[in-house]
């Protein structure tokens, strides 16, 4: 029977993981493919057959990588990432369960999990997440009481984008966006001549203020992870050192001691 620590080996190989990489990647291509109704006609059985295979070797990998570390394979979370996606696709997508084959595309998520750098750019985002539920908070705040304001300046000059709460905030958010905003303003201003002033003001605090506090917090939160991979490698890169350091101490002691045996032996006064 293989031993854990060769599988282990085996799964951790750079050309393992492009292997992986590029079967992620053509199983992406193929499911892209299968949205043209033409291809579909012409070459789904190939396609059927490619999503089959590569499906099989993502599952055979997983059972890999949970075979070579055991237990521990559950503590790390990319790896319940990978477990769930492939899980779902493992799902016969059949009857009650045919909306799992839109589903299937998920698996190309994987590379966020293979490719060390996208892991970095989601632990980043996730580390913001805090700072960015406070920023939500006060965008929602600010884009309520700017609701509210509009929907009683300008509910009866423009119902149809300020009749009510609901309509305004809509149209409040598309106004963020930048989207089409001039032309509402320009309409309105036929009858309200200043009201510029409130979009003007609404756009520099949504737009240009909180949006932007975005990210600052996403940058700050990235910037938070990488040092922190740093100092990590750093540490690795320390611990390494010193059991090499202590290795070859050991080493210059028992030669030493050779030598003096060797010294005694040839010089036995």
């Amino acid at each position: 029977m293989i031993s854990r620590e060769r599988v282990r080996v085996f799964v951790a190989r750079t050309g393992f993981q492009r292997f992986i990489i590029g079967v992620i990647v053509f199983n992406a291509v193929t499911l892209g493919l299968e949205t043209s109704q033409g291809i579909v006609a012409e070459f789904g059985g190939v396609l059927h057959v490619a999503d089959r295979a590569a499906l099989a070797i993502f599952v055979v990998e997983l059972l890999l990588r949970i075979y070579a570390h055991g237990w521990s394979f559950f503590s790390d979370s990319w790896n319940i990432f990978d477990l769930i996606i492939i899980a779902i696709a493992v799902v016969p997508a059949t009857g009650e369960f045919s909306v799992l084959r839109a589903l299937r595309i998920l698996r190309v998520l994987r590379l966020i999990s293979v490719v060390p750098s996208m892991r970095r750019v989601v632990g980043g985002l996730l580390a913001a997440v805090p700072g960015m539920a406070s920023i939500a908070a006060l965008l929602a705040l600010v884009l309520y009481v700017a609701g509210v304001m509009a929907t009683k300046l300008f509910q009866n000059l423009q119902p149809e984008h300020f009749s009510d709460l609901g309509t305004t905030l809509f149209t409040l958010f598309q106004v963020m966006t930048g989207e089409g905003w001039p032309d509402i303003a320009r309409e309105l201003m036929t009858k309200a001549p200043l009201a510029w002033i409130f979009f003007v003001t609404y756009i520099i605090v949504s737009s240009f203020a909180v949006l932007n506090m975005f990210i600052a917090v996403v940058v700050n939160g990235m910037d938070r992870g990488l040092a922190e991979d740093l100092a990590e490698a750093e540490e690795k890169h320390a611990a390494e050192q010193a059991a090499s350091d202590a290795v070859l101490l050991s080493e210059i002691r028992a030669l030493r001691e050779e030598i003096a045996e060797l010294r005694q032996t040839r010089d036995p006064s």
